[in-house]
Parts: C-alpha cells; structure tokens; sequence
C-alpha cells in the first residue's frame, strides 16, 4: 500500500517509513512531483496537521496523511508549541529556534517539557486523528549530532542521551512522532484485515 505523506522533510519521511515497515510505501510531496508550500494556518496541532491532510488531498486527490509537531515547554507557557518550526522567524532555521528556547530558558530551574506529535489520515473519505506524547526535559546545552529540530536539547523522561545522540531506531522506539506513527501503523492494519 502507498500513501502520501504531506511533507517535505525527508528525515520525517525516512523516520515514518521505517516505522510503517515494508508492507507500505511512504511517498513524500517530491517524490510525487507537488512543489510549492502547504498553508498552516491553524492555532492547534490538530488543526494544522487535518489542514496539511486536506489540501494535499485536494491537491493531489489520493488518500493522504499529514503531522504537526510542537516542543510544549512548561515554563514558556506551552510554547514554542504550533510555531515550533517558525519560532524564530519565518525561515524555519533549526538551531536559531533551539538557541532562542535557551535563551528564554536561561536561569530557569523548570524546565520541564513534552514533544506532542498530531497525525491526521484521509483515507476512504474519512478524517482520523493519532497522537503521540513523549515527555522530557530541555537541557541547558545541546548534545548530539543525529536527529533534527530540538533533538539536540530535548532530553527524554527516563533516559540519559537527547534524541540527537540517540540511533534513528533507538529514537524511533520512544519518540512522540514513532508513538503517533503506530497508532496509525495500527489503524492501517484493521483496513487489510477487511
């Protein structure tokens, strides 16, 4: 089975696909000749992760899935949250979005935080939704040199390496995208079962 994922981040696809396995095919918006930017515009990850699923479905007309991700830091009020990619401007520049995290957490004992990954599946006409939490903790200075984003400061509950000095399979074990990831590996499951 394919299906398209509403993305251009090939390291999300390559992570997603090893997840799936191999009784499905991962097609990312390159690979499916879409160019161009998808709108999210909503104030909730559920919002921007069903927005994503519906225009690529339009777009493109084939079943779809779509994710937002945001890093929910306690003392920051939730935030960086839905505008974790864009939290230091527009260009979605991973390191300056880490270091302004730092920044507003420098000198803050609490420092507490949760990645929290929405996917929202269009397939036979129906809308779905699957969430995966990971909860952990922001680091003062970042470790690793594998993962992308906030891997590099996000220490997870109960480990001692960051996502970013974990091995892709080690991260896709516990991560907050791998536990959306198979809830809908679950899902996709009960349709080949009909």
């Amino acid at each position: 089975m394919e299906l398209v994922f509403a993305t251009n981040n090939k390291h999300k696809t390559i992570e997603i696909g090893r997840i799936l396995g191999e009784n499905r095919t991962v097609k990312s918006l390159p690979e499916m000749g879409f160019k161009g930017d998808i709108p999210e515009t909503g104030k909730t990850l559920e919002e921007n992760a069903l927005q994503k699923a519906r225009y690529i479905k339009n777009q493109l007309g084939t079943d779809c899935f779509a994710d937002d991700t945001g890093l929910e830091i306690d003392a920051l009020n939730s935030a960086p949250g839905v505008f974790s990619a864009r939290y230091a401007g527009p260009e979605k520049d991973s390191l300056k979005n880490m270091e302004k995290v730092l920044r507003e957490l420098k000198n803050c004992r609490n420092r507490k935080a949760r990645f929290r990954t929405v996917i929202a599946l269009i397939i036979n006409n129906e809308e779905l939704l699957f969430e995966g939490i990971v909860n952990g903790s922001i680091l003062e200075n970042p470790r690793g040199e594998k993962g992308f984003g906030y891997d590099p400061v996000f220490l997870p509950e109960g480990y001692t390496l960051t996502f970013a000095e974990m091995s892709l399979d080690e991260k896709n074990k516990i991560s907050h995208r791998a536990l959306a990831v198979k809830k809908l590996a679950d899902y996709l499951k009960t349709l080949d079962k009909e």
